[in-house]
């Protein structure tokens, strides 16, 4: 597979769950279309219920798609055997309570036909990469939901895969050990990995992800870059170092004149929650509707525009 392919080709993928009579229940997911590419860190973002876990589901060959087709790593997603290069961890973990991590890691090697010798490295490498040196001879049952979180990324990692899903991964996690696991994240871009990340924690998809995407309702409602889409292009933000008095009435003299000179001149940028909250808005608002990083960035300017106007009595 070379720099320029995708891991995964998504090409108008539906999903429609149906009751016992076979009418139509849900339409979990609708039209959907979207590439992830090698080496990247994609993050899938969307309130519950917009279809996030059913894509990854799709994806990995748990669920069938009504319509619509899905290549991941060259091969179609009913493909089992593609899984062998796909670590994956779900929202909840599900592992067995009494065995410790050594013992837990060595269950789930034996199942991707792991040496022996391979085994034992990979399970001390992941222990102590995500953190749980101290408490590897501990059975799971006496692990917070952080240490589980962690237990369980290891366990996604433990057959060295090209394509890693994670699913809410800084769950339960506190402040430091988000760090952590955003590091680590980061560390398997580094790597070469390319990981799908699924998350309700905006800002630390924010911190890590190359490119993401909205869904909103089924439906993807914007797509692209996340250096691109926090830009807000009808502003100039200008930082430099402390100024005097004398110093900053010059440079308000410069700037009526449309000119300035800074050591650091480029577009201020939202936050990606502000963003998620606006783009979800929207799509209540306007359904049917994908938005633009053009609209997006208008919707902006015409808020901070209305709020700037608005009546302080009021």
């Amino acid at each position: 597979m070379s720099e320029q392919e995708n891991v995964i080709e998504i090409r108008n993928l539906s999903k429609v769950y149906r009751d016992f009579w076979g009418r139509k229940k849900v339409q979990a997911v609708k039209s959907l279309s979207l590439d992830v590419r090698k080496g990247e860190v994609f993050g899938l973002l969307g309130p519950n219920g917009s279809g996030k876990t059913t894509t990854i589901k799709m994806l990995l060959g748990l669920l069938f798609p009504t319509s619509g087709e899905i290549s991941i790593l060259g091969k179609k997603a009913s493909d089992v055997a593609k899984n062998e290069r796909i670590g994956y961890l779900p929202e909840e973990s599900y592992l067995y309570r009494f065995l410790n991590a050594d013992e837990t890691l060595d269950f789930y090697g034996r199942l991707f036909n792991l040496s022996n010798e391979d085994r034992v490295r990979r399970a001390d490498e992941l222990i102590k990469m995500v953190g749980l040196n101290n408490a590897r001879r501990r059975q799971l049952k006496e692990y917070s939901k952080g240490m589980t979180r962690r237990i369980g990324l290891a366990q996604a990692l433990i057959n060295d895969p090209e394509l890693v899903l994670l699913d809410e991964p800084t769950s339960g996690l506190d402040p430091i050990g988000t760090r952590e696991m955003k590091d680590l994240i980061l560390n398997l871009k580094e790597q070469g990995k390319t990981v799908v990340l699924c998350s309700h924690q905006l800002a630390d998809v924010q911190d890590v992800s190359d490119r993401i995407a909205v869904l909103f309702q089924g439906e993807l409602k914007l797509m692209g870059d996340v250096d691109q889409l926090l830009e807000l292009r009808e502003e100039t933000e200008i930082r430099t170092g402390n100024l005097s008095d004398a110093a900053i009435a010059e440079v308000e003299e410069v700037l009526k004149k449309h000119g300035m000179s800074s050591s650091d001149i480029k577009k201020p940028r939202v936050d990606l929650e502000e963003l998620f909250l606006r783009t979800v808005r929207e799509s209540g608002e306007r359904p049917g509707r994908r938005f633009t990083a053009e609209e997006m960035a208008a919707t902006q300017t015409k808020g901070d525009s209305e709020e700037t106007t608005e009546d302080p009595a009021s």
